[in-house]
């Protein structure tokens, strides 16, 4: 499924993007969720290279900003190391922490604009993937 997915370092607009996926990035997936358990800034950054490096949806920092959107509030799922803990917030509304997944996943609320979290301006660091595994854009032809 084209579940996307961004990964920080800090939280707010000041944060460190470390790259993203295009495919399965919920946060009850087994391959996202094991990412979880990281200790410190360095294991996480560590986890989620490695774990972007391994798969062919993922883009580093150096490929650029793989979305036609300017920030992560249009993403499906962001994930962030901050506060000795990981959190993740789903297009932009509020961050939740990893250990409330269960509870995130059932909550059905109405987020407004009032529960929107701020992400770096990514804008001038885009490279559309387009045509490749990484393309954000999906097609249905019937």
């Amino acid at each position: 499924m084209g579940t996307r997915a961004d990964f920080y370092v800090g939280r707010g607009k000041d944060s460190e993007w470390l790259g993203s996926i295009a495919w399965d990035g919920y946060p009850d997936d087994s391959d996202v969720s094991v990412l979880f358990i990281a200790a410190s800034e360095q294991g996480w950054r560590d986890a989620v290279a490695s774990f972007i490096e391994g798969r062919e949806d993922g883009t580093r920092p150096d490929q650029g900003w793989p979305w036609p959107w300017e920030d992560s509030r249009t993403t499906d799922y962001s994930y962030a190391f901050d506060e000795g803990g990981v959190w993740f917030s789903s297009f932009g509304h509020r961050w939740w922490n990893s250990s409330q997944v269960k509870e995130a996943m059932e909550d059905e609320s109405d987020c407004g604009d009032a529960d929107k979290v701020e992400f770096p301006d990514m804008s001038e660091r885009t490279v559309l993937a387009m045509g490749t595994k990484r393309d954000s854009i999906m097609l249905i032809v019937g």
